[in-house]
């Protein structure tokens, strides 16, 4: 099958180290040399704006002019700018990692890469499909950042900073075209001084696309999203001293269908169904286009209309003071709040066997105030208060309908089960779950600067936080309403409650469902030292030690009573690292080392039939290299490059959830043996990753500018099974991008291509569920990237 692991090729890296290679050992040769310079790249990482080369971080920058040209639209399309950092969709949940520590299928966690809008910590998964535009630029920090952005964000954090209020009046209207998919997007920004102390500035994009794959049962193409975005922000700054800033944001984010496939499909080895595979004894029920060719080519088979419908809003108010003595008083206040409905086909096939409705609804109340030192001074320092408060419900249901083909009792063979059950039994009837939790968290930190010479600076800081949690999950096997298919109360069927448990593994206490809650208090200092020394004028080296917890929780949608409840992960890091200038400045390279150890890390894993078993994995390490920097090569042109080189490793993990057709080895959790997975490597932990591109300028007659941008990102072999099952560790791959734009004044066109050598890329994958438990089969879905897209777009400012 075209997945499995092929010979690995070299060539992409090669190109990705091109500019390395090249600088080691050459240099063009420049006319006017010493007016070729590298613009200066502003973060605010630190919570204080400061050049990127001065941030003892390995961080990644990119601006705004970037993001547009990459036609970056959502977090999952920076993966191909940002080394160590993987994001993927999968049926029921959003994934974000960096150096291979993230957050998998539950919604009772929050993400361990903290998602951080204008101060604001956006954690819940279903906020990482926001769409997001108008931004002044994403900074991706890796490693624990405990201290200044604190909640959970023990792997890393993404600070993303969206366009501010300009006094000079400009606006912009841009149109992108994907002729291909039925795609097409319009943006419109405009932004003015309104009096003589206030600016303000609106902010819409729509968004529509039919896209890439075809729903050959359906006769659909999918994924069909429609996404409408409208920010609004006003700046007032009654006095030299004081400034607020409030937005506010509404968005909206649909689709329907999904870029699954079923990409794998081996028969039974014995039992009922030796010999046949899923699809056969799918047929065997007379089901209708159940599987049809197993192969990935951005065709699939699925009968439920899937959607998922989003909505959106956030206000932020943020109000700066600067004292006559120069010290900065910061207040961040936001609501956000979102809510989805979902509808899962989550038995990935054509056939009608059982679907997923789901619903989410979420509150967040936060405020911080924090104040800095003037700064300059022996002993900078800022410090503050955290408060936040977070509600969530979250319903899902297993929905057996009455076309389903369990219950039908036509099929040639015996019931599945092998004993006779009445299988007509499960007709109109499902398993739901109703899941709450609150939060109440609060934090105090402190951070300072000694600055021993001019040469050496050493900083401490620390984060206390105490967080209060609750959370309940009622699960009941409930009656379906025969034509509409909705819930009609608890089922009186003894026989499907029973089935329910046989086949699907929903626990029932004696046959009533389950009723789980329970309230935990936990409380956290993370602290860190970090030792600065400039080398010379151009070289920086930092050492760093540092620290990371995130808070423990509830199991959001499992089936397993005995496991409800999750620790919290605390994680230990030292970094060393070096930033510096070549070439009279016109080269930067970064490089930094890492090591990190990670306690209990929060876990979820298929359980082989339609849920999943949170957890915690005993240890695990990372540590790896990353290097990245900037070229002024000559004048007009510019490469930026990237590399990482990741170790990842479960040292101790002991009660990992099997593969299909895995021995069992490891412990014993409520009489069932699980896997040993200590020595493994994780999902979406490939060795080496990096991307590098190319920017060539050049002025034309007619006051015109051409501008041609190439990129090339390289990811190393992975496995991206959610249980680790070997045969899904997929060969390296290379993504190749190409822009060509035609500049004047206020005029823009250009033509995009990604993903030019159309590159079939598996971005997640998992087994059918029932395939394996029930059936006896090994079948297997995947979601698939996008393949070769061009688009065309004209952008007109004004």
């Amino acid at each position: 099958m075209s997945t499995r692991i092929p010979n690995l090729s070299r060539a992409p890296l090669l190109t990705m180290l091109i500019p390395l290679a090249i600088t080691a050992g050459w240099s063009v040769p420049v006319t006017g040399q010493e007016t070729v310079t590298l613009e200066e790249v502003m973060v605010t990482a630190r919570k204080r704006e400061e050049s990127l080369q001065d941030v003892p971080i390995s961080i990644n920058a990119v601006g705004a002019a970037k993001l547009e040209e990459a036609g970056i639209k959502k977090l999952e399309d920076l993966q191909a700018l940002v080394p160590n950092f993987q994001l993927t969709e999968t049926g029921i949940s959003t994934q974000m990692y960096i150096r291979g520590i993230g957050t998998s299928n539950n919604q009772g966690f929050e993400q361990s890469v903290g998602q951080y809008i204008d101060g604001i910590y956006y954690g819940r998964q279903q906020l990482i499909r926001a769409p997001m535009f108008d931004l002044e630029r994403v900074e991706v920090l890796r490693g624990p950042q405990g201290i200044l952005f604190g909640k959970n964000s023990i792997a890393g954090a993404l600070n993303l900073t969206t366009a501010k209020p300009t006094d000079e009046r400009m606006g912009k209207v841009a149109v992108t075209l994907n002729p291909a998919f039925g795609g097409h997007e319009t943006r419109f920004v405009f932004s003015q001084g309104i009096t003589d102390t206030l600016a303000g500035r609106i902010a819409m994009r729509f968004f529509e696309e039919d896209g890439y794959v075809r729903n050959s049962l359906r006769n659909d193409d999918e994924v069909n999203r429609r996404e409408q975005t409208v920010r609004g922000s006003l700046r007032w700054y009654p006095t030299d001293a004081m400034e607020w800033n409030l937005k506010a944001e509404w968005s909206e984010f649909n689709q329907t269908g999904r870029q699954i496939e079923t990409i794998q499909d081996d028969p039974a080895l014995s039992g009922t169904f030796i010999n046949r595979n899923y699809a056969q004894i799918l047929g065997f029920a007379t089901a209708p286009g159940g599987i049809t060719e197993i192969r990935t080519d951005y065709t699939r088979q699925a009968d439920a209309l899937e959607k998922s419908d989003n909505v959106l809003r956030n206000f932020t108010l943020t109000g700066v003071y600067n004292f006559n003595s120069g010290h900065v008083l910061t207040s961040t206040t936001a609501y956000v709040e979102y809510a989805f409905d979902e509808i899962c086909d989550c038995d990935f096939v054509g056939a009608s066997v059982f679907d997923l409705p789901m619903s989410e609804g979420y509150e967040q109340i936060s405020q911080e105030l924090r104040i800095a030192s003037p700064g300059g001074e022996f002993f900078d320092w800022q410090g503050g208060l955290f408060f936040q408060n977070n509600d969530v419900v979250f319903e899902d249901m297993l929905r057996v309908v009455n076309t389903s083909l369990l219950p039908l009792p036509a099929a040639p063979a015996p019931p599945p089960n092998g004993f006779g059950l009445p299988l007509q039994e499960l007709a109109n009837q499902g398993a739901a779950r109703v899941y709450e939790s609150d939060s109440e968290l609060y934090a105090a930190f402190l951070e300072g600067t000694f600055t021993f010479t001019d040469s050496l600076r050493v900083t401490i800081g620390g984060r206390y936080t105490k967080e209060d949690k609750s959370g309940s999950r009622v699960g009941n096997v409930i009656q379906l309403d025969p034509a509409t298919n909705e819930r009609m109360g608890i089922s009186a069927n003894a026989g499907a409650a029973f089935l329910f448990t046989l086949l699907f593994g929903f626990d029932n206490e004696q046959n009533t469902g389950h009723n789980l809650s329970g309230a935990r208090s936990e409380s956290s200092f993370t602290p860190s030292v970090s030792v600065q020394l400039d080398l010379n004028d151009d070289w920086m080296a930092y050492a760093t030690a540092s620290t990371g917890f995130k808070s423990g929780g509830y199991d959001a949608r499992g089936n397993n009573i005995n496991s409800f409840e999750f620790e919290q992960e605390d994680a230990r890091a030292v970094e060393l690292g070096a930033k510096g200038k070549f070439l009279d400045g016109r080269l930067e390279a970064n490089v930094a080392v890492y090591h990190t150890d990670y306690d209990d890390l929060q876990v979820s894993q298929f359980d082989g039939q339609i849920g999943f078993n949170v957890g915690n994995a005993g240890k695990v390490r990372a540590r790896g290299v990353e290097m990245d920097g900037r070229w002024a090569i000559s004048e007009g042109l510019t490469s930026t490059f990237s590399v990482a080189y990741l170790d990842h490793e479960y040292t101790d993990f002991k009660n990992g959830n099997c593969y299909n057709r895995q021995v069992p080895n490891g412990i014993v959790v409520d009489g069932i043996q699980l896997c040993d997975y200590t020595g493994l490597s994780g999902q979406y932990t490939p060795e080496i990753t990096g991307s590098t591109s190319l920017d060539y300028y050049k002025q034309l007659r007619g006051n015109f500018d051409l501008r041609v941008t190439g990129d090339v990102s390289w990811s190393g072999r992975q496995n991206v099974h959610v249980n680790l099952d070997p045969q899904y560790v997929i060969k390296s791959y290379a993504k190749y991008n190409m822009r060509v734009a035609l500049e004047s004044d206020n005029w823009t066109l250009a033509l995009s291509g990604l993903n030019l050598t159309d590159e079939t890329i598996l971005t997640y994958v998992g087994n059918h569920p029932l395939s394996g438990s029930t059936f006896g089969t090994n079948t297997f879905y995947g979601f698939v990237a996008p393949p070769r897209t061009f688009t065309v777009s004209a952008t007109y400012e004004f």
